[in-house]
């Protein structure tokens, strides 16, 4: 059963934070697709969940490679789709196998592929708050949907944050 969550970001810190809170409770092979327009905060919100698995290393966004490995808790493969035309094209980077493993997939722009992620995927909507849809307002709407029980936890999580 799905279950849906809203929740108000002020600012880059906020929105680092709450992805801290999902990195933490990530799981091995945990797929989490990030959905947005162009500067709503995705890449924002994968370095965070970075820090919550102990990724060291700050992800930048992969846009010309696709995809980008970082090791820590759990391995995070971090895909960036804003430039693939064709679900095809993900073929020869090992798509299926990556979002299979232990490892944690998150994918910027998984609305290109929304068809072939699997049923218990973390979508997570991110926008501009109040229609404000510029760079110059760090605040951001996100909508959490996923499976119940994991989306229970992380309310509970913030709320005690």
């Amino acid at each position: 059963m799905s279950d849906t969550y809203s929740i108000k970001s002020l600012n880059e810190a906020e929105t680092i934070n709450i992805g801290k809170i999902i990195g933490e409770l990530a799981k091995p092979g945990a797929v989490i697709a990030l959905i947005g327009d162009l500067g709503a905060g995705k890449t924002v919100l994968a370095k965070g969940i970075a820090g919550g698995l102990g990724v060291e290393q700050e992800p930048n966004s992969p846009t010309f490679v696709i995809l980008n490995v970082y090791n820590g808790r759990l391995t995070l493969n971090h895909f960036d789709l804003y430039r693939i035309q064709s679900e095809d094209e993900l073929i020869d980077i090992g798509f299926s196998e990556l979002i299979n493993s232990e490892g944690v997939s998150v994918i910027e722009w998984a609305d290109k592929i929304s068809d072939i992620l699997p049923e218990d995927t973390l979508t997570i909507e991110i926008y501009h708050s109040d229609g404000e849809n510029n760079n110059f307002s760090n605040k951001r709407n996100l909508i959490i949907k996923g499976q119940e029980e994991w989306v229970s936890l992380f309310k509970n999580m913030v709320e005690q944050a």
